[in-house]
């Protein structure tokens, strides 16, 4: 019997050694082979979320360390709720210290990012919304408490409900351009 692409392509993007990835995988294909095609879907899919966990994994290594004096909480279920809004990956921190607190969002490869692609990547759009800032070569849309910008076309990030100000200074931090070439 011949295997899905989908199976292929995930078995060509996991290294050879052995994880639980891997273990999933051939368990699928070894389903698959012996005719259980509801459990080779199954592990597929859950092949598929190990994936997806490991790839927000690297995204949230793009959130900031807390400044000085503030603390740091990255949230750890934001791809459930991705899930159902369509797919991709998403990382989030919440920080917090003596000047309040606010929250850092990326999201990757979601349709809501997608449909907000013509808005963050049109300077005249953006300057009409209201008040563009950079961080070095990326355009942030600074709307009262909010910053967000897309990065490569695919890539969301947001920092909201803080002092704009402390915000930015979290933002520069940020390897944007490292974030450019996420592939997680």
């Amino acid at each position: 019997m011949r295997m899905s692409l989908f199976a292929l392509a995930l078995l060509a993007a996991v290294p050879a050694q052995a994880d639980e990835i891997s273990d999933t995988i051939r368990s699928a294909l070894e389903a698959w082979e012996a005719g259980d095609r509801q459990f080779a879907l199954d592990e597929l899919i859950a092949a598929q979320q190990m994936i997806q966990s490991a790839k927000a994994d690297d995204l949230s290594a793009f959130l900031p360390e807390a400044p000085e004096g503030w603390t740091r909480e990255i949230k750890t279920d934001m791809n459930a709720g991705l899930a159902m809004m369509g797919g991709g990956i998403g990382a989030e921190a919440t920080y917090e210290g003596p000047d309040g607190s606010f929250r850092i969002t990326l999201m990757a490869d979601n349709p809501m990012v997608a449909s907000m692609g013509a808005m963050l990547s049109n300077a005249q759009i953006m300057a009409s919304m209201g008040k563009v800032v950079r961080v070095g070569r990326v355009r942030f849309l600074q709307q009262d408490n909010s910053l967000q910008a897309l990065i490569a076309n695919r890539i969301l990030v947001q920092a909201q409900d803080g002092d704009p100000a402390v915000m930015l200074g979290l933002l520069e931090k940020m390897d944007l351009a490292a974030l450019e070439k996420f592939g997680g």
